[in-house]
Order: structure tokens, then sequence, then C-alpha cells
């Protein structure tokens, strides 16, 4: 009898993994939208390291006055998802400088590390269709993201999109859909949406243990931002533009993933690690 229900676990085990179940990466290859092309995907199916013709890695402290040292060693492939780890360890800063200003050399430790990898110089996308399954840790203290970056100019500049981000907003965890860009009398402009994570949990008490998928429909009039197919940001292209005149979402941009630990994620001292952000599949569609 235990042989019995052991076979129907792998047997069930085996149903699962040839279909997009909300618990287990997918095994459904890519289809392109009516009218449209797949012209870049990596479904993260080779054990080991990110792909190194698609992927950059960042390294040390970044932005926000995070908490995390970036570094390669958080990034790995198994099990056909792209994992970045977040852990508790001491990590001596490689570019200390106790005379600097700056907090990225003068922070002689990091308490945590992660990972961030884009594809700056590799894969870059004018328009079309950005579609990433994740799963996301919602812990205390963490930061997960997947947005893009023009490739021209100095940021805000350059133009951001925050297909996804998800913290601590007044306290209350949140998902955020948000476009950047330069402003004439502050640091940067922004279209921002936040929804509560309550609100999914709401409709889905396991929202947290699934994948789900955040896509971003881009034209040369719009960017939408959605989650698992509800519209959750449009932002109107015709109205944007830096001081200058240039409009930062007409030009290609390069994607980001990354974990950040602390600043908009909250205090993570009583959070338990390692914790993990776990990335399916990122697929760029073109219309034909």
């Amino acid at each position: 009898m235990k042989n019995k229900w052991v076979l129907l676990f792998l047997v069930s085990m085996l149903a699962c993994s040839r279909r997009q179940v909300p618990y287990f990466p997918t095994a459904v290859p890519p289809s392109a939208p009516e009218g449209f092309n797949l012209v870049w995907h990596d479904e993260f199916d080779k054990d080991g390291k990110p792909d190194e013709t698609d992927w950059s890695y960042e390294r040390g402290f970044r932005r926000n006055q995070e908490l995390q040292w970036y570094q390669p060693e958080n990034a790995s492939i198994r099990d056909g998802v792209l994992v970045i780890a977040g852990k508790r360890e001491k990590v001596k800063n490689e570019f200390f400088d106790s005379s600097s200003k700056d907090w990225r050399k003068n922070t002689e430790y990091a308490g945590y590390t992660s990972a961030s990898i884009n594809t700056s110089g590799k894969q870059a996308f004018l328009y079309g269709i950005i579609e990433v399954r994740a799963r996301i840790d919602t812990a205390m203290g963490l930061w997960p993201a997947i947005w893009t970056l023009g490739e021209s100019r100095a940021w805000p500049a350059n133009g951001e999109v925050d297909i996804m981000e998800y913290y601590r907003v007044e306290g209350q965890p949140t998902i955020l859909a948000n476009a950047a860009w330069a402003h004439e009398s502050k640091r940067a402009a922004w279209d921002e949406h936040k929804v509560s994570l309550s609100h999914f949990l709401k409709k889905d008490p396991d929202w947290p243990e699934k994948f789900h998928v955040w896509k971003m429909d881009w034209t040369a009039g719009y960017i939408r931002l959605y989650l698992d197919d509800e519209l959750l940001n449009e932002v109107d292209l015709s109205q944007i533009h830096n001081p200058d005149g240039f409009n930062p979402f007409h030009q290609p941009h390069y994607v980001l993933l990354n974990l950040a630990i602390g600043a908009n994620g909250g205090d993570p001292s009583t959070t338990d690690f390692p914790r993990k952000y776990e990335v399916d599949y990122v697929r760029v569609y073109q219309r034909k």
C-alpha cells in the first residue's frame, strides 16, 4: 500500500510538471499572442548560473542605503527556476574607504547578501510585451523587483519602469507598478500605483505560495502593467518627457531582476534567513 501512494505521488508530480500550475515552474513553452513574435526569452531550465551571454551582475552596495551586498554567488538556476537568495551574513566591503562621504564606500561591512542581475548591453527592447513569471517572498525586510531601465542617460533621465516591486508602504505589505523619469524641480517624476497585498490575499490566501505573471505591455503611446491579467497601472507616454524634451520610454530598455533587503523593505532583523525570490521565466514579444 505504501508503494502505491508513492507511485501516485510521483505520477501527480509528473503531471504537474507538464502543465502550468500555480505552485510549480511551468513546462509550457512560450506562445506568442496573436500578431506578435517571441524575440527573446530565458526559461531558466539549465541548472547552474544565469547565461552570461544574456545576464550581468551588480556588485556591492548599490541604491537606497539598502542592507544587502550584491554578489553573483547568490544567483543560481535549479529545478527550472532562477533563485535569488537573500542571506544574513557578514561581508567585508571591498571598496571600503572611511574618508568617503558615499555610504556605499564608508560602510565597512554588509550584514546581508543577495543578487541583482540585468541584461544591460546584452538584451534590450523597444516596445512589445515583457512577461515574467515569478514567486516572491513577502517576509519582512524583503524588496524583490522586476524592472527596466533605458539604455542611454543617467537615472532618472533614462526612464525606469517597475513591472513589479514589493515592499512596505506606511508599514503595509504592498505591490507597486510604477514609471519614473527626470523632472525639472525634483529628483524624479513618478507615475505610481500601489495595491495592498491584502487585496490579493482576500481573493487567494495562498497567494504568496504561488507563482504569478507580471506583464508590461509597451507601445509608443502607453505602458500598461499587469499582474495575472489584472491591470494595475497605465502610463500615458504622450504626457511624459524630461526637462530637455527627451522621452525616455521611446528608447530601448533592458531588464533587471533583484532582491533588495532593508530600506523600503522594512527591518529584516527578526526575519529568518535565508530567503529566496524565484523567477520561472522572462519572455519578450514584439509585434510582427
